[in-house]
């Protein structure tokens, strides 16, 4: 892969990370929740620095008051 360009997923290797089925990952992609780009073939790809910046506001501790 040339320098600069971003490491794509598949759907099945995006719903491994967030722990769902493949479609629900389409799902997110057409409802805007995700973002991802097309193929030549018109599949879906996802970039890694994406879902991994999404999977992080996902999983961040809350911080709660005390009382």
């Amino acid at each position: 892969m040339p320098p600069g360009t971003p490491e794509l997923m598949t759907p099945a290797e995006v719903a491994q990370l967030f722990r769902v089925d493949p479609k629900t990952v389409t799902r997110w992609a057409t409802a805007g929740r995700i973002g991802s780009v097309r193929t030549p073939g018109g599949h879906r790809r996802y970039r890694r620095d994406d879902m991994q910046a999404v999977l992080a506001t996902q999983t961040s501790p809350r911080t709660e008051g005390n009382g």
